[in-house]
């Protein structure tokens, strides 16, 4: 057992399931919490972050030392809550200085019941993520924090590994939601949302389309009725693999030619749907400064990722789909570990990339991409007619 310690104020304590303990300072709201512990590299847009659906269950650790000076407000939520599990940060501010701000980050996660620690040694637990792997962990602070060693550890290493969950559920509308164009109309996209984002819906009525936001478990029929020009599958938390029920509604929207777009969640959705297998990453990527390359332009762009999985897939040259769908390419490769970032089909009017291209909180290298599913659902229309 490893163990680090300081000199807190209001004690709290991390413990990792392989019995590495943090000890450092509450933050946020004081109590008990336990899931899988990943670190992101932004070193701004944190509130972006924290209102991710795509972080439930899961433990966020911030590399960048000092977290909360800009504070939180409404505009920049990209959600209606806060959906991290817990929240690690080594420096927290000590007042808010922005002109934007309507409350701190500290009573943000007091509000929403986040519990945090903050003052703990946020590199050495980076390099032990790195190491091993993404680990489930627990924070203890307030009465909590000095409850016995032992039985914190059996509090972690009782709760459910990331491997396997379905989460979808947890994060997606419970009905539908229309929200119209905000441009020159061009058609209907239906969105399967698995933990959608508010700026990847500003993004899509921006584009022309009037957005159908379906909950998780919409049917083939559920989709119909909107007359889709295009489907949309969104960001989200949880194993891809614990997803059939989507991925053979995705297999039918494919088989009716439908043109289609996913990213992340809807990228490792897409793999499968094609007949390709995905995997767990050892520490997945998280972060807004994610080098990878588009092969068609041979351009590279710094995007915003949230991924603890990916797609298994040839990257050089084209294959054929395992259920049937014709030819299929990678089309984008993370630069610093090879990871497929992008899946295009060249026989269906269907692709997919494993980052965010929306990024509210930057960089906006991606954005091309939206454009991208525009002129493919004109494109599909005009051979239509």
């Amino acid at each position: 057992m490893t163990s680090h310690t300081v000199n807190p104020a209001e004690p709290a304590v991390l413990v990792l399931e392989d019995g590495t303990r943090f000890e450092g300072r509450a933050y946020g709201a004081r109590g008990t919490t336990l899931g899988e512990v990943v670190f992101a590299t932004g070193m701004s847009g944190y509130q972006e972050t924290l209102t991710d659906p795509s972080y439930a269950g899961q433990i966020v650790l911030q590399t960048a030392p000092h977290i909360g000076n800009t504070g939180m407000n409404r505009e920049d939520q990209e959600s209606s809550r806060i959906w991290v599990a817990g929240y690690i940060v080594r420096d927290p501010a000590r007042r808010v200085s922005n002109w934007r701000s309507e409350e701190t980050l500290d009573d943000a996660l007091v509000r929403e019941g986040i519990v945090g620690i903050s003052g703990i040694d946020t590199r050495a637990l980076t390099r032990r993520t790195r190491d091993t792997g993404s680990m489930r962990g627990g924070i203890f602070s307030g009465d909590a924090a000095t409850s016995d060693a032992e039985e914190q550890l059996r509090q972690v290493t009782a709760a459910p590994e990331m491997a396997g969950q379905n989460l979808s559920a947890t994060v997606s509308v419970s009905e539908p939601v229309v929200i119209t164009a905000t441009t020159e109309r061009i058609g209907n996209v239906a969105v399967i949302d698995l933990g959608i984002k508010q700026s990847t819906v500003d993004n899509l009525a921006a584009l022309g389309f009037d957005v159908h936001v379906l909950p998780q478990s919409a049917s083939f029929e559920d989709i119909s009725s909107t007359s889709p020009d295009a489907v949309f599958y969104s960001n989200g938390p949880g194993d891809p693999s614990a997803s059939d029920e989507q991925v053979a509604v995705l297999r039918q929207v494919l088989d009716a030619r439908i043109p289609y777009f996913g990213i992340c969640f809807g990228n490792q959705l897409f793999g499968r749907a094609l007949g390709l297998d995905t995997y767990k990453l050892t520490f997945g990527h998280r972060g807004i400064n994610q080098p990878v390359i588009d092969k068609a332009t041979g351009r590279v762009e710094i995007t915003a990722h949230n991924h603890g999985f990916a797609v298994a897939a040839p990257l050089e040259g084209e294959f054929d789909s395992p259920h049937g769908y014709g030819r299929v390419e990678v089309s984008h490769v993370g630069l610093n570990d090879q990871v497929v970032e992008g899946l295009r089909a060249l026989d269906i009017p269907a692709f997919s990339v494993q980052y965010h291209p929306e990024a509210a909180a930057g960089p906006h290298d991606a954005h091309y991409l939206f454009s991208r599913f525009r002129e493919l659902v004109i494109a599909n229309k005009k051979g239509a007619n």
